[in-house]
């Protein structure tokens, strides 16, 4: 791919490559190793991986370009981006929104990611194997998990080890820190895809996981599944917390967007269709091997990944060597997916600050992170090693999922329809268009792209929005 020479002061890509990677890498994260699978084993496999594609297509590329736009356009981060824009207007709160809404996230997911270091460090040292004696092989993976999350030092000390990680990418630059860590990162986690695929689909029982994965069952579909799939599809992108506008301020006026774009969404839509063939293989390997029902290892959440994929990996066959290599190398996939999504977070945020309070880079990104850090404290420690900061604790609900719930189910969609209402109707679509015809002059899906981001996307959030407020409220 051409080189992309810098688009002003503040740094640029140095290849599409690097911009596609980084961006595809944003999206690429713990939710696609056990959320989508998730969704998919509760709402009909692969009919819902079916409308999961067409609801990428129809609702989240064209508000991903909608982002990239903005950024190129305004050369600035979200909330610097929307004032020059549109200057003397309220729209720059949706760039605020975005900013603090990566700023909170990052706070909370930098926990479960320490939790992936953690346990890359355990498989690597051969703690997935099970000691001989142990008849509760459940029990012990349990106690791991419970071991870890019940000592504060440790949650501290691994979510202080991510954000170092994050921070030294981040201080770096964009092209010498997050390109060059994208470029060997990526496809390090696409080799270790593969490979534990080939693993996989070996299982005893693989074949039905396979099956249940990818041929649709169209009867199984609901209104509901459908809903969460759109739900889904908007999620996994990255999208409404102003990744893709930041990322996008650092292209050239010479990028075409919208291959940009559908380059990003074709590889964050392969990496999670790629990562269901490790876990349903996985899966029915362990439904397969002592008949546990499928909904009650799906229903597992994160336990899925920390406590039940443990248990199967020590129960694989090829002995000791076996567990060791493969748990490592699915924690250490774990850990590439975890730090390309906490990179373009704190990339937000440096950005803002950088743009905006005019510090020097390496001064934003350890000041941001070192905030960060802190504020991720609570959320390590809401999983009972505080009880007033956990379920039931003071607030009624633990500090991380008081999080989680505020920007997963609330900012990010309120940010992304006002992105597309921004783009739709405020700055405007012949402005939007223009941009793109930069570098574009023959863009044939305009008018098409149009009446996605003025119509369709801003009423698909809106059900999505919706339903979140239900599931909050009802359950």
């Amino acid at each position: 791919m051409n080189n992309i020479p810098n688009n002003n002061h503040r740094g640029g890509w140095g290849s599409r490559l690097g911009f596609v990677l980084a961006a595809a890498g944003s999206a690429v994260g713990l939710g696609n190793i056990w959320g989508f699978p998730t969704a998919v084993a509760q709402n009909g496999g692969g009919g819902f991986v079916l409308v999961y594609i067409l609801c990428i297509l129809l609702v989240a590329l064209p508000v991903m370009l909608a982002e990239m736009v903005i950024g190129r356009a305004g050369e600035r981060n979200p909330v610097g981006a929307m004032k020059h824009l549109k200057p003397g207007t309220p729209w720059y709160w949706i760039g605020v929104l975005g900013v603090v809404t990566g700023f909170v996230i990052l706070s909370f997911y930098s926990v479960i990611a320490g939790w992936t270091v953690y346990y890359f460090i355990q498989a690597a040292g051969g703690a997935l194997v099970v000691p001989e004696g142990v008849e509760d092989t459940a029990g012990y993976f349990g106690g791991l998990f419970g071991e870890m999350i019940a000592n504060p030092g440790y949650e501290i000390l691994f979510v202080a080890i991510f954000m170092l990680m994050t921070i030294l990418i981040v201080a770096a630059g964009v092209r010498k820190g997050i390109e060059r860590a994208v470029k060997i990162m990526m496809p390090m986690l696409a080799i270790l895809l593969l490979a534990l695929i080939l693993r996989s689909v070996t299982l005893d029982g693989a074949g039905e996981g396979v099956r249940f994965y990818l041929i649709p069952n169209i009867e199984a579909l609901n209104a509901r599944a459908v809903t969460l799939a759109l739900g889904q599809a908007f999620f996994s992108m990255s999208l409404g917390m102003g990744v893709m506008i930041t990322y996008g301020s650092y292209l050239s006026k010479d990028e075409c967007l919208p291959s940009s774009a559908g380059y990003v969404v074709a590889t964050d839509s392969i990496i999670a269709i790629l990562a269901g063939l490790i876990v349903f293989p996985v899966i029915f390997f362990m439904v397969a091997a002592h008949g546990v029902p499928l909904e009650n290892l799906v229903a597992a959440g994160a336990g899925l990944v920390f406590v039940v994929f443990p248990q199967i990996m020590g129960e694989l066959p090829g002995g000791d060597a076996a567990t060791v290599l493969f748990g490592s190398a699915f924690f250490l996939l774990l850990v590439l997916a975890a730090l390309t999504s906490a990179v373009s977070l704190l990339e937000v945020v440096v950005a803002h600050f950088v743009d905006d309070w005019k510090l020097p880079r390496k001064k934003a990104a350890w000041s941001a992170g070192v905030i960060i850090f802190f504020l991720a404290i609570p959320s390590a420690l809401s999983f009972g090693a505080v009880g007033w900061l956990s379920e039931g604790g003071l607030l009624g609900i633990s500090v991380f999922d008081l999080l989680y719930t505020l920007t997963f189910q609330i900012f990010l969609p309120l940010g992304a329809l006002g992105l597309a209402l921004f783009v739709g109707w405020g700055w405007g679509l012949e402005h939007a268009s223009e941009e793109i015809r930069h570098s574009t002059p023959d863009f044939r899906l305009e008018k098409a792209w149009h009446i996605m981001i003025r119509y369709v996307a801003p009423v698909a959030i809106i059900v999505i929005l919706l339903n979140q407020i239900h599931a909050i409220l009802f359950g």
